[in-house]
């Protein structure tokens, strides 16, 4: 077994910390403890180097497992006066001190840039073999025809294979997206067979931020909405009469114009006001001239930024476009865009096959939201969310295509949501806009409506009317199967977004009631708490449904379901009604799930704290170790989780609902867009596990 795996380029611009960051993410889900380790980093120090701030960050490592080791010009200096041992010798004691805390170690080799790239190349060979750590060579394929990175695969073998560094596999990244069939039909096997993986080129990937471009110039934000992600698509030099200029603008393009042209300043802010005009991602005044004060009021609620530069036009459009975009920039979209493209090429389960990788002993947070979204991104179903014109929604709607989670509706008046979008730089490429007012689906949706209300008096009139509402349309998307899924609740109540569902999708045949559930991410582990979101005052048999739903629902996000049938009593020592109820509750869910591991009624310490199990409830396959926690009623519930959320510092994910024919879950108002992109990852899994009923098998209340 090895413990590390070299990721070193091949040429310049290989973008190889792409893989890098595929591969940790890939091993975050599938192994205990990862490590980091840039054995030679680009500038002054090796301590703030970039991309290991991002890893570091991203995955929550400890900084003794995550680290560099020497800078390049310490690197090419040692080679110069023929130290090159030396590199060798501090980056394995590094590697060893990192390697000896973690299951696996993910090695970047340096960057190849500058004449000696070649000696560069061998250095990384070497370390490689030094450290014992299998190589993953990344070769680019930007404005290479398929021969020739056909060539270049067989070169980077046969380089590799005379210094005897073991091979693991090859990346051919950035290669043509029109071409990469023939890319993959142009790779010879080899002679070791080892795996070929082709990653297309991303425009948005290539694309600098406007904070990139901001933090290399120095540049002074002077107006507008301090929005740094923003993507610059192209860059215009206002140098021509605003007609012209607007004439030639494109959504997403950074202008650059002196500071007293009052006329374009202008004109770039009026296209904000209409669907009809690009947007930019930002203007840069050069010059150092600032705009008339009676100009710059104007430009403070601009949803894009005002930059000031002193260089004049030229200079500042000379340095702008040297400008490159960085992964290590942790920017969140390109973040996504690289891990989405991963997610579409690589096979994980060959590659990790090969691997003799222990599973993580515990679940943590951010472990278990990395791996909703890869169980998601396996199985990709298509999910509708119905508040097009929230921009949190976008925002998480451009990050989930990104990262190729599944396939996504939108919902909302279509010219007001691209305006929206086009307004705050957020691309809606890839994702379906329905228009419920206009969509030739409304008739369809009024007449099944219609019908399955005939029996509440809704005739096709009034079935029409209810199809402009988005829940109404949305749900009904799923109930005909048009998708798997929905998401809403950031602009709507939570009764007003499953209404719909309790009226037409149903629940399930066997559950009376739809309950909800909260997975409690603790800091080793997950929990669920229901029902803590809908039914006020369950009875006994609702508390059983809920149960048994709560505990499918664990099940369905691996989690092993031990439920504890929560009162303020434990055992037979107490009585009253609330203990009565619970108490009744618990056999029934006995009876109807005899498999299932079930206590109640239980105190939450006997529940969780194995000490108390034992005096108060000893032998009980449950008290100590509960998984799933039950809870009387929605006022103990409701305030139980938010006071463990509060008050340890768990992360609450939900409310999932439960018990529906297919997934409809709700948004709470205040959510953010971690908090959609979360939501609808467990939405797409939740509906992997649904069969497709008929919509005419709906039964009619």
């Amino acid at each position: 077994m090895f413990t590390g795996i070299y990721v070193t380029a091949t040429s310049t611009g290989s973008g190889k910390s792409v893989v890098a960051l595929g591969l940790a993410e890939a091993l975050y889900r599938r192994a205990g403890r990862i490590g980091y380790f840039r054995p030679v980093v680009p500038g002054d120090t090796p301590d703030h180097d970039p991309m290991v701030e991002l890893i570091r960050t991203r995955y929550h490592l400890d900084p003794a497992v995550c680290r560099a080791g020497l800078t390049l010009k310490e690197a090419r200096r040692l080679v110069a006066e023929g130290r090159r041992e030396e590199i060798s010798t501090r980056c394995v004691q590094v590697f060893s001190e990192v390697s000896a805390l973690c299951d696996v170690v993910i090695v970047e080799g340096s960057d190849l840039s500058g004449a000696d790239s070649a000696v560069e190349f061998d250095l990384n060979a070497q370390l490689a073999k030094d450290l014992g750590c299998p190589v993953v060579a990344v070769v680019s394929g930007k404005d290479l025809k398929s021969e020739e990175i056909a060539d270049a695969v067989d070169v980077v073998r046969a380089e590799l294979s005379a210094v005897h560094a073991d091979l693991l596999m090859v990346m051919v990244n950035r290669a043509d997206p029109d071409h990469v069939d023939e890319v993959r039909a142009a790779i010879r096997p080899g002679d070791l067979k080892r795996p070929v993986y082709v990653l297309e080129e991303r425009p948005e990937m290539a694309r600098p931020t406007t904070g990139e471009i901001s933090a290399a110039l120095g540049l002074q934000l002077l107006a507008g909405t301090a929005d740094m992600e923003r993507e610059v698509a192209g860059v215009k030099v206002a140098a021509m009469s605003l007609g012209n200029f607007i004439g030639a603008l494109e959504p997403g393009d950074l202008v650059i114009a002196p500071g007293d042209r009052a006329d374009i300043l202008a004109g770039v802010l009026a296209s904000t006001q209409s669907p009809d005009f690009p947007v930019p991602s930002g203007v840069v005044l050069s010059g150092g001239l600032m705009p008339d004060p009676h100009i710059l009021p104007l430009l403070a609620g601009a949803p894009f930024p005002f930059f000031a530069h002193p260089e004049d036009t030229y200079h500042t459009a000379t340095a702008v476009s040297g400008v490159r975009s960085e992964i290590s920039t942790g920017n969140s979209r390109k973040v996504a865009s690289a891990l989405g493209e991963w997610s579409r090429q690589v096979d994980e389960d060959e590659i990790f096959e090969r691997f003799n990788l222990s599973r993580p002993a515990s679940m943590t947070p951010l472990r278990f939201l990395h791996e909703l979204i890869g169980r998601a991104q396996a199985d990709r179903r298509h999910v509708v969310l119905p508040e097009g014109t929230d921009l949190r929604i976008l925002r998480a709607a451009e990050i989930l295509r990104r990262r190729d989670v599944c396939e996504l509706t939108i919902l909302g008046n279509e010219a007001a949501v691209r305006e929206l979008a086009a307004a705050h730089g957020v691309s809606l490429d890839g994702i379906t806009l329905v228009d419920p007012a206009t969509s030739e689906l409304r008739q369809r949706f009024a007449e099944e409506y219609a019908r399955l209300r005939a029996h509440k008096g809704v005739d096709l009139a009034k079935a029409l009317e209810t199809m402009l509402d988005v829940s109404y349309f949305g749900t009904m998307m799923v109930q005909l199967g048009i998708v798997d899924g929905m998401v809403s609740g950031a602009a709507h109540t939570t009764a007003h977004t499953i209404r719909p569902a309790l009226e037409f999708v149903k629940t399930r045949p066997g559950v009376a009631i739809v309950s909800s559930v909260f997975l409690m991410l603790m800091q080793d582990r997950v929990l669920a708490y229901g029902d803590c979101a809908v039914n006020p005052e369950p009875t006994a048999e609702q508390l059983a449904d809920i149960a048994l739903a709560s505990a499918e629902t664990a099940r369905q996000f691996g989690v092993d379901p031990r439920v504890a049938m929560l009162s303020y009593s434990t055992g037979g020592s107490g009585t009253g009604a609330t203990v009565d109820k619970v108490r009744a509750a618990t056999e029934l869910v006995r009876e109807r799930k005899p498999d299932l591991a079930v206590e109640g009624p239980i105190q939450y310490d006997a529940a969780v704290d194995a000490a108390i199990a034992a005096a108060k409830l000893p032998g009980s396959d449950v008290a100590g170790q509960a998984t799933v926690f039950i809870f009387p009623d929605l006022n103990t519930g409701n305030n139980t989780y938010k006071a463990v959320q509060q008050s340890s510092g768990a992360v609450a994910v939900g409310p999932v609902l439960q018990g529906l024919n297919k997934p409809v879950n709700d948004l709470s108002r205040g959510c953010t867009v971690e908090d959609i992109v979360n939501t609808v990852a467990i939405t797409a899994v939740q509906a992997q596990s649904v069969a497709a009923p008929s919509p005419a098998a709906s039964q009619e209340n």
